[in-house]
């Protein structure tokens, strides 16, 4: 695994269960989690794994604005230009069904056994 597989892993994960924000949630939890392997994390590495996922299908972008009823319907058409960081918040990201089942089928390639230490015991695999 290299270090763009596993940052698209960690973001993976992050939008497994809920709508994520780049600059709220899924930078800071990558970040902290990219850490336990010595890995520096900044925005830059977030939107290029995003786009990766985006483009293979993995996770979808949503406009999820005020007001929003269903935030499904606030889909964007791919991925957005995420070069700074947003005042309004209203860009997030989801796992698609495509993404679930890669994450469930590839378990393997989780970093980390349910203890949360690695399984290339106890260090990093890249």
């Amino acid at each position: 695994m290299n270090r763009m597989e596993l940052l698209q892993r960690l973001v993976l994960d992050t939008i497994s269960d809920d709508f994520e924000n780049v600059d709220q949630v899924i930078l800071r939890e990558v970040a902290e989690q990219g850490a336990r392997y010595g890995l520096t994390v900044d925005r830059f590495d977030i939107v290029e794994a995003l786009r990766a996922l985006v483009e293979g299908g993995l996770a979808k972008a949503y406009d999820l604005f005020p007001g929003i009823q269903d935030p499904f319907s606030g889909e964007l058409p791919g991925m957005p230009p995420l070069e700074a960081v947003e005042e309004d918040f209203r860009t997030y990201f989801y796992i698609t069904e495509k993404g679930m089942d890669f994450n469930l089928k590839d378990a393997t390639a989780w970093p980390f056994d349910d203890e949360g230490e690695f399984r290339t015991g106890g260090k990093p695999p890249l």
